[in-house]
């Protein structure tokens, strides 16, 4: 992982810089509380950042001409990110593990600029809220877990890095179409002779050809959040995708994109495969469908690069990392957590001394 660069706004009341607000459209300083308003984009900046780009044509024409990026940056020796760092911060914690980060030298690295981003609708005071409850909420969590999430983690608002895809798609196929039907079979039970209905399937060969059409496929392009967590926190508000500025990422970090274009459309496949797959077994028909062979061929394919907002806390506990998120946009949460094995133990032991003590009352009467 990889943070972009964003530019500083002093505030004209007190020279501090100023952050973006969530759930606002204008930036605010954390310390006298002035704000000032983020201007509106145009039509045409809006038309542009929603532009669906031609992903072949990318790949052929552009690859390797993308905006030249520097970064200070710093190897995480816990998960292995490159954090960016402040100016003039010389020490920190890796947001996505919790690790201590040292300052490091700065390096160059191609990335494809994001065009949109989905500003913060979600506070932090409601994402800390959603963390405490999920928290107070935890079974045989170790007693030590809340002051250790809280003595390491704090949230910390992060932009993760996101492509889009649109595609059409043709698929041939072969398959077999089942259909159900019942037969009367005798049985002995207890020694008697009985009768029941036994279920069947006729199975015959079938061949054709579906067409899907795919838009806004996600795939997050971060491998610094455990891509089921990402996927967990879907879904997301794409109608409030804005033109991306420096505005609307001033205060947090963001993440550049460690899977790239072309392997990310990979990950898009797999998904729209499962699609594919439910439209050959609607044209299949029939009471059952076996999928032999497809073929899905793809056309069309086009991209966009997006940034969307979470809210991330990752502690350590016992040398090993936690994380929890909570979505930017909609306030759903996800978590990973320990267990107490002592606690554990505790409620299997009470709850063989129950049972016994159960018994015991039972064999009395």
């Amino acid at each position: 992982m990889s943070s972009l660069p964003s530019r500083f706004h002093p505030c004209t009341g007190c020279g501090a810089k100023l952050e973006f607000a969530p759930g606002t459209s204008a930036l605010k300083c954390p310390y006298c509380g002035a704000q000032n308003a983020i201007a509106e984009a145009s039509t045409e900046e809006k038309a542009k950042a929603l532009e669906r780009l031609d992903f072949l044509a990318y790949l052929k024409d552009k690859a390797g001409e993308e905006p030249q990026l520097e970064r200070q940056t710093v190897k995480c020796p816990g998960c292995g990110a490159a954090v960016q760092l402040p100016p003039n911060v010389a020490a920190d914690r890796c947001p996505f593990c919790a690790g201590p980060l040292v300052a490091g030298s700065a390096y160059s690295h191609r990335t494809i600029q994001p065009r949109a981003v989905a500003p913060f609708v979600v506070k932090e005071s409601v994402a800390r809220q959603s963390f405490k409850s999920w928290l107070s909420g935890l079974w045989f969590a170790p007693n030590a877990l809340k002051e250790a999430a809280h003595a390491e983690s704090g949230l910390k608002g992060v932009y993760l890095p996101y492509w889009t895809y649109d595609a059409n798609s043709q698929s041939p196929y072969m398959g077999e179409r089942g259909t159900v039907y019942f037969e009367q079979e005798s049985y002995t039970e207890n020694g008697q002779q009985k009768v029941r209905q036994v279920e069947r399937v006729r199975w015959s060969a079938v061949s054709g050809q579906v067409a899907v059409q795919f838009s806004d496929v996600l795939v997050s392009a971060s491998n610094s959040v455990p891509r089921n967590f990402v996927n967990g926190l879907a879904p997301w508000k794409l109608d409030l995708l804005a033109p991306y500025r420096d505005d609307f990422v001033t205060g947090f970090t963001v993440e550049a994109y460690q899977t790239g274009l072309e392997p990310g459309f990979g990950l898009a496949q797999q998904q729209m495969e499962v699609e594919i797959r439910a439209a050959i077994c609607r044209d299949i028909g029939g009471d059952r469908q076996r999928i032999l062979s497809m073929a899905p061929q793809y056309s069309d394919i086009a991209f966009k690069h997006i940034l969307l907002p979470i809210w991330l806390s990752s502690y350590r506990y016992a040398d090993k990392t936690y994380r929890f998120v909570v979505n930017g946009q909609t306030g759903s949460v996800q978590g990973e957590r320990p267990w107490s094995a002592w606690k554990i133990a505790g409620a299997v032991l009470a709850a063989i001394i129950v049972l016994v003590v159960v018994a015991a009352i039972r064999h009395h009467q």
